[in-house]
């Protein structure tokens, strides 16, 4: 019985560190949004864009702006149609797999159609000059937003199905640095400030974790319902 109530308790206590880490996690971004929002559209603030195309200007050179072109696919529209698309695909195949096909394209689709209502009432312009001809609206970064949703969710997935702990760091490691390579290629490119990337990651990573816990809700009912 001892055994079993210090199993009970060490189990509870790492529930407890998981929501509370990921609580902090929830209000950090919530709180890193409302900042950038308040110092862009509120205080006209653009020192921090400013520092960030100055450090992006250091790495400058015409290979480093071939291979931040071919990262910048990495979010780009096409690819986030495709990719999305192919791994439901995959994953409707196997059984223990479904509801993450499930997740994939509901997160993804919804995600896509939020970072467009959010440009629309925002309307912040694309930095002026830019040297690739891109359309649409600037905040928050869609590649950043979109991108980050698809690949924080591919994250989840890998860390819930994959046994091999050593697998599970590389994977996600992998896919963290798309992530950031993502977003520094759209400042380095010019084709958005670094607020918008900022805004498009946390605004992206508070629309994950919403949409894992209702779905994981949904997917509990559903269980104790049918099965």
């Amino acid at each position: 019985m001892k055994g079993l109530g210090r199993t009970i308790w060490h189990l509870l206590a790492l529930l407890s560190v998981k929501v509370v880490t990921l609580s902090l996690l929830f209000l950090v971004c919530l709180s890193l949004t409302y900042s950038i929002v308040h110092d862009v559209f509120t205080d006209s603030d653009t020192g921090f864009d400013t520092r960030m195309f100055a450090f992006a200007d250091r790495f400058a050179s015409p290979g480093m702006t071939r291979f931040m072109h071919y990262i910048s696919f990495l979010g780009s529209d096409e690819y986030l149609i495709v990719l999305p698309a192919l791994i439901v695909l995959i994953f409707s195949f196997y059984k223990g797999l479904r509801w993450h096909s499930l997740r994939v394209l509901l997160i993804s689709f919804i995600s896509s159609i939020l970072n467009q209502l959010l440009k629309l009432y925002f309307e912040r312009p694309r930095p002026p000059l830019t040297p690739v001809i891109v359309s649409g609206l600037s905040f928050p970064s869609g590649h950043a937003m979109i991108g980050g949703v698809f690949h924080g969710l591919l994250i989840y997935i890998v860390i819930t199905t994959v046994q091999s702990k050593l697998w599970r760091w590389l994977l996600s490691i992998l896919l963290t640095m798309v992530v950031l390579l993502v977003g520094f290629s759209r400042i380095y490119l010019r084709v958005h400030y670094a607020t918008d990337v900022v805004a498009g990651y946390t605004m992206g990573m508070i629309w994950l974790m919403i949409s894992l816990y209702i779905l994981s809700v949904i997917e509990k009912i559903y269980l104790t319902k049918y099965k």
